[in-house]
């Protein structure tokens, strides 16, 4: 059901992508496309060279991360913005069944707005319907990252891992941040990353510093063309590139 743009809109994870075949679709779809475009135009914005899929978990106990990711989105879009720009979609989970993604924006205050408004709520964990989202939409979206902030799972983790073995096959690197030292999580966590290309990182409670440093290093990484170097130190080292092997 899509509620008004400004709005987050709960996205169906369907398990068959939709085939889009119909050339009334195709032309609507590059209409659509067409649009944006000459709206970011009109605000001065040049189309972003990087899409950035930003997931948090906010069941209750991740009411502080999530309001110190609130804080840091003018932060992130800043240094993006000096490698071209990116797009960020929403993603987040709450209670015992609500997931949502909102529309992509290049608006640090479109983010902010949408984060304010939203409060967590005591779930479980709804990792896998994330990652189904990222399957389904990375049909649609080129997407450069996905980053997902969390500290543990609930979920049948053989599903998850599965899932990020899907994502992989798509190209999409994600990164997991996870707070705290969640034992099983973590060995989870570094699964999803290592199948999908990404990489893991831990902090611990109030390490906003930290958190920060991973998730501008992201934004940069995303807007550059996925540019390894951009990333701290820890995360270069679980990927390819110049600085891998040091």
């Amino acid at each position: 059901m899509v509620k008004k743009q400004d709005q987050l809109v709960e996205k169906t994870t369907q398990t068959t992508p939709e085939v889009r075949s119909d050339k009334g679709e195709v032309a609507a779809f590059l209409s659509k496309a067409k649009m944006v475009r000459k709206a970011q135009e009109a605000k001065g914005l040049k189309p972003a060279s990087g899409n950035l899929l930003f997931a948090l978990d906010a069941t209750m106990s991740r009411q502080p991360t999530w309001d110190v990711a609130c804080s840091l989105q003018k932060e992130m879009f800043e240094v993006a913005e000096t490698h071209g720009g990116l797009a960020t979609q929403l993603v987040y989970f709450r209670g015992t069944s609500e997931c949502r993604a909102s529309r992509w924006t290049r608006s640090a205050a479109d983010m902010t707005g949408w984060m304010e408004r939203f409060d967590c709520r005591a779930g479980r964990t709804q990792i896998g319907r994330i990652l189904q989202h990222v399957k389904n939409e990375v049909l649609e979206t080129k997407i450069d990252a996905v980053v997902y902030v969390g500290d543990c799972l609930e979920e049948d983790p053989d599903v998850i891992v599965g899932l990020a073995g899907d994502i992989a096959l798509k190209g999409v690197p994600v990164f997991v941040f996870q707070e705290g030292n969640d034992a099983m999580a973590a060995h989870v966590f570094k699964a999803i990353a290592r199948l999908t290309g990404g990489a893991y990182g831990q902090f611990d409670s109030g390490a906003k510093l930290k958190l920060a440093d991973y998730l501008k290093g992201i934004a940069a990484y995303a807007a550059s063309g996925r540019d390894v170097t951009r990333l701290p130190r820890d995360l270069q080292k679980q990927l390819p590139g110049p600085t891998s092997s040091r």
